[in-house]
């Protein structure tokens, strides 16, 4: 008996079915309040695709895929002004403007699809393909081509499978996810300060003297509706002066995640004078702690290693917790490496749907992707 098989492709959370958060029990980015975030705070130049796997009417598997049109941007990056990054931008502008991903950009680690446990994973990820296929046939029917399709972010392990069934896509890797593994043996931050290395426990003693002066506040929703504006401010100075950048937030996604999330988002207000000066964002997701966006004033930051002594109360809190790990994500390895955190590479597919770009994938993706160089620090004794 030939079992039927089928997708469906939402374009909002509200139609999600009702069983969608069975599947997303152990990944709160899948799970129906997230994408509703998502939707309704989401960068301007995105939207958010859900898809939905059947087995006749079981739903099997649960998907995620964001389309950005980056020309909506007025800059991927400011922080570096060479030929290199004019040319990066004018293929990105002209052969790479309209990008569809299977998972979420705005985050690190397999945050795209989770099937049900009793089905065959290869079956399923055929289906998957099958839905992609539509789905880029429903955007281009509506007048939005897709240049550049991108299924991101797998360990080693996790892509073989997808590179199995997408034959005709170029295997990359990016910048590594930074993982911060918490000894068990640790309940307090005073655990993790005397595992360090002298080195390394003397830099956790400057960064602390340093930051006298600075008050630190768990933010309410209502302090976030507040602050909204200078919380953005805050965010958008990290954001424009990154290497590179694919979108921006929406300036109410801070109060919208707190508002729908609630006690599992967190954000920390970091005080000189009165005067907000810094905020991290943490996501509670199981029992792992995802760090988000954050944003500092330049100025303070540098005087007061504000950065650094982010990382180090996102350690203090997660050990407090109980919590197993860590997810710092990408960007900034180096400090990262410096209090802990170990480099996990990923892995994503990419095709373009030009044939020619397509056969060259490999050198047009040099582009797009800057490279980072960056030196591994080991701080434990």
């Amino acid at each position: 008996m030939n079992t039927n098989f089928s997708f469906q492709i939402y374009k909002s959370a509200s139609l999600l079915p009702s069983e969608w958060n069975s599947l997303a029990s152990d990944n709160i980015f899948l799970t129906r309040e997230y994408l509703e975030v998502l939707e309704n705070s989401c960068p301007v130049n995105m939207t958010c695709y859900f898809i939905g796997l059947f087995e006749e009417e079981k739903l099997i598997g649960i998907v995620l895929t964001q389309f950005l049109f980056a020309e909506k941007l007025e800059s991927f990056g400011e922080r570096d002004k060479c030929l290199k990054t004019s040319v990066r931008n004018f293929a990105l502008k002209n052969f790479a403007s309209h990008v569809l991903f299977v998972g979420n950009n705005m985050l690190t680690g397999q945050n795209a699809f989770v099937f049900d446990k009793n089905i065959k994973q290869s079956k399923a990820i055929k289906i998957l393909h099958k839905a992609i296929t539509q789905l880029k046939k429903n955007l281009k029917s509506s007048g939005k081509k897709v240049h550049i399709t991108s299924i991101k972010d797998f360990t080693a392990e996790e892509i073989k499978p997808l590179q199995a069934e997408f034959k005709n896509n170029y295997t990359f890797s990016t910048q590594p996810n930074m993982i911060f593994e918490i000894n068990k043996n640790w309940k307090t931050e005073q655990d993790y300060i005397d595992a360090l290395s002298k080195k390394y426990r003397d830099q956790y003693k400057r960064a602390r003297k340093k930051s006298e002066g600075i008050v630190k506040q768990k933010m309410s929703l209502a302090d976030i509706r507040k602050y909204e504006d200078v919380i953005y401010e805050l965010y958008f100075h990290v954001a424009k002066n990154a290497p590179f950048n694919t979108f921006l937030l929406a300036r109410n996604h801070f109060s919208f995640f707190k508002e729908v999330l609630n006690d599992n988002f967190l954000l920390y207000g970091y005080f000189l004078d009165e005067k907000l000066i810094g905020f991290n964002t943490l996501i509670k997701n199981g029992n792992v702690m995802d760090t988000y966006f954050l944003g500092y004033d330049e100025s303070v930051q540098r005087e007061k290693m504000l950065y650094l002594n982010m990382l180090y109360d996102m350690i203090g809190y997660s050990i407090k917790k109980g919590y197993s790990t860590i997810v710092f994500a990408r960007t900034a390895l180096e400090i990262k490496s410096s209090v802990g955190a170990k480099p996990v590479k990923m892995y994503g597919l990419i095709t373009h749907s030009n044939a020619l770009i397509n056969h060259n994938i490999s050198r047009f993706f040099n582009y797009l992707e800057p490279k980072t160089e960056w030196q591994e620090r080991n701080p434990f004794k």
